[in-house]
């Protein structure tokens, strides 16, 4: 498969040197010297400190974790003490189910224990005016790695900047959700066998959406990819991600048409109007709410082996007579979550 070389942003990384040997030969990817780790018998070392966005990542880098994913899979019932003696912080300043109870569930079934605050906006030092660099500073005193999602684009990048410990960005205001990307693309690849030459629909709040943003740069990297964007006016897709696709040659194309777009797609990627970030503009929110819903007649026009994805939660967007359609792949989709968000812990603070 010929490989396009994706940039990665310089301000993410120290100054390299090349990466140990690793277990699969083709693995061209250098190293940064690591933050400081519990003392452990390590294998090869990841090639990441942190994990803060998508185009962190290279191809040979993403089949390695979903190579380790799969891994994850055979031993999620039987468990592992792989990470027993580590210990994982999750600091939530903003709600979740999934990514923080993934996570969560990630770390005890790889014989590690979990840290855990809920909502760190109102119920930890942060309501007396902590920063999130003092936080941070405190937290890595006590854990082995850290989980952060915060309401502020760039609070990860921040706390990465900070710790002396692993760092994952679980969601970073409207900014990136890096780990759900990963489980995206690895669920696109479970679903349809391929990842090269689909087309994709993202459906949905594109302007806010953190996981359709890092789920472009991701599947950027993949071969005769095309994107459709099926948006509300007020919440399109921001120029930087379609600057970025035109700039590494991915197509796409902007559409008011969903029926017309999903007959074409290999994935219809639905999202919810996140009425959160529209403030006081309530009406702004109104307008947008319920403009595109994936239902019977979308599925009716879509192909046979084509799949419905969402990052969750829904509202009514996706209506639930969809949920019993065997190409509705949201579900299966989070369970993927389990398996990636296992293997980033096991590569971070064991290596390969």
């Amino acid at each position: 498969m010929a490989l396009r070389t994706i940039p990665t942003p310089s301000s993410l990384k120290l100054p390299r040197r090349p990466a140990p040997s690793l277990s699969f030969s083709s693995l061209k990817c250098f190293s940064s010297p690591l933050k400081t780790q519990p003392s452990a018998k390590l294998s090869p070392k990841f090639q990441l400190e942190d994990v803060i966005e998508s185009q962190q990542f290279n191809l040979d880098l993403l089949n390695g974790i979903f190579d380790v994913a799969e891994q994850m899979e055979r031993i999620e019932k039987a468990g592992s003490s792989m990470l027993k003696g580590y210990l994982m912080a999750t600091l939530f300043y903003e709600p979740s189910t999934r990514t923080r109870l993934s996570f969560e569930s990630a770390m005890k079934r790889l014989g590690g224990e979990v840290l855990t605050t809920e909502n760190a906006r109102e119920f930890s030092s942060a309501a007396k005016g902590e920063t999130l660099e003092d936080t941070i500073r405190t937290v890595e005193g006590y854990s082995d790695i850290i989980v952060l999602r915060h309401f502020e684009s760039g609070a990860a990048r921040r706390a990465a900047g900070t710790a002396q410990i692993p760092v994952i960005n679980a969601g970073d205001g409207p900014g990136q959700h890096p780990t759900q990307a990963l489980l995206d693309v690895y669920t696109i690849k479970r679903e349809l066998g391929k990842l090269d030459g689909i087309k994709l629909a993202l459906v949905g709040d594109l302007a806010n959406g953190r996981t359709v943003r890092s789920l472009a740069y991701l599947i950027a990297m993949y071969q005769n990819i095309k994107i459709y964007f099926v948006s509300p006016d007020v919440v399109k897709m921001k120029d930087d991600i379609k600057e970025y696709l035109t700039k590494n040659g991915v197509e796409w194309e902007e559409s008011s048409d969903l029926l017309e777009v999903a007959s074409k797609c290999d994935v219809v990627y639905q999202t919810r109007i996140q009425k959160e970030r529209f403030n006081e503009r309530i009406d702004l929110y109104e307008s947008a709410r319920g403009k595109y819903i994936v239902d019977k007649n979308v599925l009716n026009v879509m192909q046979k082996h084509a799949v419905v994805m969402h990052p969750l939660p829904r509202l009514d967007e996706i209506t639930v007579e969809v949920d019993s359609d065997p190409r509705a792949a949201y579900f299966r989709q989070a369970k993927n979550g389990l398996y990636i968000r296992m293997a980033l812990l096991k590569l971070l603070l064991l290596g390969w």
